[in-house]
């Protein structure tokens, strides 16, 4: 009797830790199902995310392209702009591209302020990162006296020596010798390849853009910044601004898109585009650049002034 009440415990004991494996392997399951959902779902919003983002540059590109002389046209002014698509929020903002400072046209004078009052170096060290700039870009191998050619770079252990031909991206001047990392993170906001510009547009240039002015100071450019933004309210000329004489130049017609597409769900995708009208009636718009941008709300973005054909606002 002993002997069959120690058997049926066992065996009762055998029906528990199975009962308990089998619970585990089922809720294992379950978790591994529902994970893989998950992810199956976030993936798809980030693709619808994604596939609504590219459809807001296409009709940011659609608006700035309308004639100007219609109430609601969109500007490349740096105003943001917001509307829905069906449940998902869509926010763009659009600034011409001589809001920056071209790193293949630009003046010398306009780099060395740029890297003296924005990227904190001393005019010494300006002047030698200057002609460096110039010796990597220029078609032939001789040294300015302060540059930099391909025997500079070997003679640093570099891996690489100057192309010798204009700059590709803006990336691509943290190569060049005595760019750091921290002048490089400083300066590279206010830099394109794109303008194809000596100058700036002071109605849509950003601080630190105007700070490169080599006389200007930071108070001259914040009071300057204050009466543009109220005179591109008011929609009246901005006022002059005279550390930039010699510098300034007309919008031109490249834009730097930024857009931002939030779907129901909350996943957000960022693109940043810049694109130029091409003049032809097939190919009307050349796209410069095409890559996943910053998921920074668009009112982040600098903006130069209050637009007044804002669309409605995106809904929480």
């Amino acid at each position: 009797m002993n002997r069959f009440h120690r058997q049926s415990g066992i065996a009762l004991i055998a029906v528990l830790w199975l009962t308990v494996l089998l619970t585990v392997i089922a809720s294992g399951f379950a978790f591994s199902m529902r994970s893989e959902v998950l992810s199956a779902r976030n993936a798809l919003s980030s693709a619808q995310a994604r596939v609504l983002a590219d459809g807001a540059v296409e009709r940011t590109m659609f608006e700035l392209q309308r004639p100007r002389n219609l109430p609601d046209v969109w500007l490349a002014d740096g105003a943001p702009h917001t509307w829905q698509e069906g449940e998902a929020a869509m926010a763009a903002i659009a600034v011409d591209e001589t809001a920056k400072i071209d790193l293949n046209a630009a003046q010398d004078g306009l780099l060395m302020g740029l890297l003296q009052n924005v990227g904190g170096v001393d005019a010494d060290t300006a002047q030698h990162i200057v002609e460096a700039i110039a010796d990597w870009k220029d078609p032939d191998d001789l040294r300015r006296p302060n540059g930099a050619e391909a025997q500079d770079y070997q003679s640093a252990g570099s891996k690489y020596v100057p192309t010798n031909s204009p700059f590709e991206s803006v990336g691509e001047l943290q190569r060049v010798l005595g760019v750091t990392p921290s002048v490089m993170a400083r300066i590279a906001p206010t830099l394109t390849v794109y303008s194809r510009q000596a100058g700036i547009n002071l109605a849509t240039a950003g601080r630190d853009v105007l700070l490169a002015m080599p006389v200007a100071t930071p108070e001259q450019v914040d009071t300057f910044i204050a009466a543009r933004d109220e005179a591109l309210k008011n929609r009246l000329p901005i006022p002059p601004f005279p550390p930039a004489q010699g510098f300034a130049v007309g919008a031109s017609p490249v834009w730097r898109i930024h857009v931002v597409a939030r779907t129901p769900d909350g996943v957000t995708f960022a693109r940043d585009a810049v694109v130029r009208p091409a003049g032809d009636p097939r190919r009307p718009l050349v796209t410069l650049l095409w890559q996943e941008g910053a998921q920074e709300p668009a009112s982040a973005a600098p903006a130069t002034g209050t637009s007044a054909q804002q669309n409605a606002t995106v809904k929480p």
